[in-house]
């Protein structure tokens, strides 16, 4: 069973969920989101730069075991598709690089229109590779790449070859955009689910035996595995990622019946 870190797509607390959280006053949302996860997605980098110092005060916010997925920047992915990027991969591990070892993963979302290109790829990670072994990550292991990909071509067997020799995790998305046919890992010992909502993106709740299938599907790996509620217009983000975590530890406790932790 891979050891699983569950997070949300932003710290905002939904006022249905907030309960679940220390009471306003005890710290910033961050830091309140920060007692209850281990990690968060930043999506607002893909929409805008943030500067480094506001990176350096997210770190200090949060406990030393958590870790940030920051998405890279839509100016790499959507406007530039993939060309010519090194001066806003620069900028982009310029800011948040100053997460330290708290930067756990880089996710790389493609737009659904981008086709797979193979030399355009493998410049990205590769370039992507060498810069985040450039951040001082402690005994974190360093930062992990991820990719989002939603057209068909970066399913093919050349494509997932890539990902493979380039340490890079294929995504797995909830709904799955682009895959032709059953979903193929890039990594052995890592995982990245990003459940957005199905059937309405963002609007969905996962029901009780929805997780548990998630849950299962889990059980089954190895390594590190990261899962992020993206269905932030449900409201209830946080309560169903409890929920998950909750299944996640039952299920763990039925497999090891004599532990004590």
């Amino acid at each position: 069973m891979a050891s699983v870190t569950i997070g949300i797509a932003g710290w905002s607390l939904a006022r249905p969920d907030v309960e679940l959280f220390p009471p306003a006053g005890s710290g910033s949302a961050l830091a309140r989101y920060a007692a209850v996860f281990d990690a968060v997605e930043i999506n607002s980098s893909f929409y805008r730069p943030h500067r480094p110092e506001t990176y350096e005060r997210w770190a200090n916010s949060v406990p030393a075991g958590f870790r940030f997925a920051v998405k890279l920047p839509r100016t790499v992915t959507h406007e530039k598709r993939l060309q010519d990027v090194d001066a806003e991969l620069d900028r982009f591990i310029s800011e948040a690089g100053t997460l330290g070892e708290k930067l756990g993963w880089v996710l790389v979302q493609t737009p659904p229109s981008l086709r797979f290109d193979a030399p355009a790829a493998e410049a990205l990670f590769a370039g992507l590779g060498a810069r985040l072994a450039n951040i001082p990550h402690g005994h974190s292991g360093g930062p992990s790449l991820a990719c989002e990909a939603r057209h068909g071509s970066w399913f093919t067997l050349e494509a997932t070859e890539l990902l493979r020799r380039l340490d890079v995790i294929r995504v797995v998305a909830d709904p799955p955009a682009g895959e032709p046919g059953p979903f193929a890992p890039a990594m052995a010992d890592a995982s990245y689910v990003r459940l957005h909502g199905s059937p309405h993106i963002y609007r969905s709740i996962y029901e009780p035996e929805r997780l548990a299938k998630v849950a299962a599907w889990l059980a089954r790996q190895q390594g590190q595995a990261l899962v992020i509620f993206d269905n932030t217009m449900s409201m209830t983000q946080a309560r169903q990622a409890i929920q998950l975590r909750d299944l996640l530890t039952s299920s763990w406790k039925d497999r090891h019946p004599d532990s004590h932790t």
